[in-house]
């Protein structure tokens, strides 16, 4: 898949963040749109300017994707649609930032329902039908934090390491089938990831138009590992496979305790 006029792309978080950022850019591009998450009525809002943006189909699925039965209702309403994807964008991503024992144990949960068996139950679903008809796409939206250990986000890296290992090994899997799978690896995005919290996010933080748009090209391009943001971020990943993973634990713990992230605490609702 070279370009993404007249496909039909599902985009999953695609309500907010760096999820609706792919939903614009693959618009932009041509491309049919299914998005899911959670609220309706924020998809059916973007839904309706993406269409009048770029005049392309616009379908909106309400899922709970922490819930594990979601895939599995999420293909059935493709089904029920008579849709078929061309290209799974799998971007729905949570993560826990702070001590691991000392910070409530739910959104731990929910990172690994989200991050990991939605993504799984997913692909399943989707990427046979792919199969069945000798061509498709399937970008994961992993992250730079998949390659190392991360303390005080511990749950998160983990779940982002998961989603690494499983692309890599799909991708060969199907090596010579017409399908393509890439993991996309971006770091810090200023998204509302820390939102709720009293974590803040890199200054430098990229913008997630530039991730998004940085991946599609990456995966036009035939490329099975996409690095959409600053340079830093590939870079920082080769420590990992270079020093002893004990070492490369601390390296991060200290950074993510020089961010604050040990001391992390909610924010009360009625003023975050």
């Amino acid at each position: 898949m070279h370009a993404y006029a007249n496909t039909t792309a599902l985009v999953t978080g695609a309500s907010k963040g760096l999820g609706e950022a792919y939903a614009r850019e693959l618009a932009r591009r041509g491309a049919n749109l299914i998005l899911v998450a959670r609220s309706a009525d924020v998809l059916r809002d973007l839904a309706g300017q993406i269409q009048a943006a770029h005049h392309v189909r616009v379908d909106v699925i309400a899922a709970d994707l922490s819930d594990r039965h979601s895939p599995q209702a999420v293909a059935d309403e493709i089904k029920r649609l008579g849709l078929d994807v061309d290209l799974l964008v799998n971007n729905a991503g949570l993560g826990s930032v702070g001590p691991f024992l000392t910070r409530p144990l739910e959104p731990n949960l929910q990172s690994v329902d989200v991050n990991i068996t939605a993504l799984v139950g997913l692909t399943h679903l989707l990427v046979a039908d792919m199969l069945q008809r000798g061509q498709g796409g399937v970008i994961n939206v992993a992250s730079s934090a998949a390659f190392q250990p991360m303390p005080y986000q511990a749950s998160y890296a983990a779940t982002k390491a998961f989603v690494l290992s499983f692309t890599e090994a799909l991708a060969e899997e199907l090596r010579g089938t017409g399908l393509r799978v890439m993991a996309a690896h971006p770091g810090a995005t200023d998204t509302g990831f820390f939102s709720r919290t009293t974590a803040s996010m890199d200054p430098k933080a990229d913008t997630p138009e530039s991730v998004a748009a940085n991946t599609l090209d990456d995966f036009a391009r035939g490329r099975s590992a996409s690095y959409p943001g600053r340079a830093f971020n590939r870079a920082g990943t080769w420590a990992s496979r270079l020093l002893p993973r004990t070492t490369v634990a601390r390296i991060t713990g200290g950074l993510n305790r020089k961010a604050g992230f040990q001391d992390v605490s909610d924010l009360d609702p009625a003023t975050s």
